[in-house]
């Protein structure tokens, strides 16, 4: 059974056991690929006290199950999962999980990186940072955009 599993939640995820997931009674991927992304302390050379993430419910959780169909349709892959949350997140705390199975080493990669540039500069999510000078929202950066032209 190949999983495809999508969630948008506040509270924190288990990175052991997604991997666990992923894993747990597949005998024909030899390829898993991950990926966590955490809250910085600094970002655009500004310390950062913590982040917030709103997102537009419905609307994000089938936008990342259109970036994951799009991920099956150029590479083979087997299991995927993505989670990313929303609401105040501290420093250190996780963002983001993707987490790809396949045959093959490269199509786990090049999906991984694909979802990952999406999630980057097209998903519904907004970030805003609370800095040494006050509350700013987060754009893509220009570099974001153009990994996620390459695709």
């Amino acid at each position: 059974m190949v999983i495809n599993s999508i969630k948008v939640q506040q509270e924190d995820f288990d990175f052991a056991a997604e991997v666990d997931i992923l894993e747990a009674n597949n005998i024909t991927d030899g390829a898993v690929v991950t990926f966590v992304g955490r809250v910085r302390n600094q970002n655009d050379g500004c310390q950062v006290e913590h982040l917030f993430l709103e997102h537009y419910p419905g609307m994000t959780e089938h936008c990342l199950e259109d970036i994951s169909k799009q991920a099956r349709q150029r590479w083979q892959l087997g299991n995927i999962s993505i989670i990313h949350r929303y609401g105040q997140l501290a420093l250190g705390e996780k963002i983001v999980f993707v987490g790809v199975t396949s045959k093959h080493r490269q199509d786990a990669f090049m999906a991984a990186e694909f979802i990952m540039d999406y999630l980057k500069v097209s998903a519904p999510f907004w970030k805003k940072e609370l800095t040494e000078q006050g509350e700013r929202w987060v754009e893509a950066k220009t570099n974001d955009k153009k990994e996620a032209d390459k695709w």
